[in-house]
């Protein structure tokens, strides 16, 4: 399945990141799940760690609050890879599932194996964005990208953007992607509007990737423009592993989606018009001129004898003014239209 990044609706990548914790039953659990709840694609993510952290990098806070803390990083990555048989497999498992196949690769080698795999589409990581050869790597194949900016200021992106495009790729091509790096995200360090900003100040299509606990979040960003939206999902937040608990399970999952389609079609077109459910309602909601009291043909109308009551299908009180002083050319009983 290949992917238009000139959205008709909004992209909802469903991000299975390392949460399958190294095993390719979950993983294909996971694809199910994103694939059950409507997700357009479900993420993965592509490295060596030999390639990605030293093997005396620390972990994150939030990596060590949720595994071994004794672990190094390079210990606990190297659980999570995937090799090229198991991406095979989770493709092929995709494919029945008629769900797109993504992978964050976090190094160069990464992405020429996902190239290999005939991926059209290359989501790059927020802890890529400042990396010059990897960029350049990615430009070039003049792919669909999507980048996520967790922890950049606007002149980094710009920077990252730059690199993309001298190196082929067209900007019509990338969907930049709001985003905080912090696992769970707290509310006071979203900043949803830096997404707006984002996407004016480098006239590119916009989305949000998120890391906060709940769904309001990417409900919000659809509502404000975002074209895509990333988010992690696990089968059990309980689960051992970095990113579990900042993840949702499959019902939530599932009520996201359905809240972002909801929403898609309540924004609507922008004409402000009569919809045509509430077409009938304006017979019964709305007003006319009618008589206040008996009226004789030949009266003056005038305030005395006009009311305006009820149902809206007589003379629209807006022409109130052209009625009064009138000669009326009928008898009228109280309450009759005009």
């Amino acid at each position: 399945m290949e992917i238009d990044l000139r959205f008709k609706k909004v992209f909802i990548i469903a991000e299975a990141g390392v949460n399958h914790n190294g095993s390719i039953d979950i993983a294909k659990k996971l694809i199910d799940v994103a694939s059950e709840a409507g997700a357009d694609a479900v993420k993965f993510q592509t490295f060596r760690a030999e390639n990605l952290v030293t093997k005396k990098a620390k972990k994150a806070n939030y990596q060590v609050e949720t595994t071994d803390s004794n672990e190094s990083q390079f210990n606990m990555l190297k659980k999570f890879e995937l090799d090229l048989e198991k991406h095979k497999q989770l493709i092929s498992h995709c494919n029945q599932k008629q769900i797109i196949f993504l992978s964050s690769p976090f190094d160069i080698e990464s992405t020429k194996l996902l190239y290999s795999l005939g991926l059209k589409t290359f989501k790059i990581p927020s802890g890529e964005i400042t990396n010059l050869p990897y960029l350049r790597h990615i430009g070039k194949l003049n792919k669909n990208i999507i980048i996520s900016t967790g922890m950049a200021n606007l002149n980094e992106i710009k920077n990252a953007l730059e690199v993309l495009i001298n190196s082929g790729t067209k900007k019509d091509n990338i969907t930049v992607l709001h985003a905080n790096t912090e696992y769970p995200t707290p509310m006071e360090d979203v900043n949803l509007k830096a997404m707006i900003t984002i996407g004016n100040t480098f006239k590119v299509r916009y989305g949000y990737s998120d890391h906060t606990s709940g769904i309001e979040v990417d409900i919000a960003a659809v509502a404000i423009g975002a074209t895509c939206i990333e988010k992690h999902f696990t089968l059990d937040c309980n689960m051992e592993g970095p990113d579990h608990k900042a993840s949702l399970e499959p019902d939530a999952l599932k009520a996201m989606v359905k809240a972002i389609r909801n929403i898609e079609i309540a924004l609507g077109d922008g004409i402000k018009k009569p919809s045509k459910s509430e077409l009938p309602n304006i017979k019964i909601v709305r007003k006319s001129i009618v008589a206040k009291t008996p009226i004789k043909k030949g009266d003056i109308l005038d305030r005395n004898n006009l009311s305006v009551k009820r149902p809206g299908d007589g003379i629209n009180p807006m022409k109130w003014d052209e009625v009064i002083g009138t000669i009326s050319k009928k008898n009228y009983n109280e309450d009759d239209l005009i």
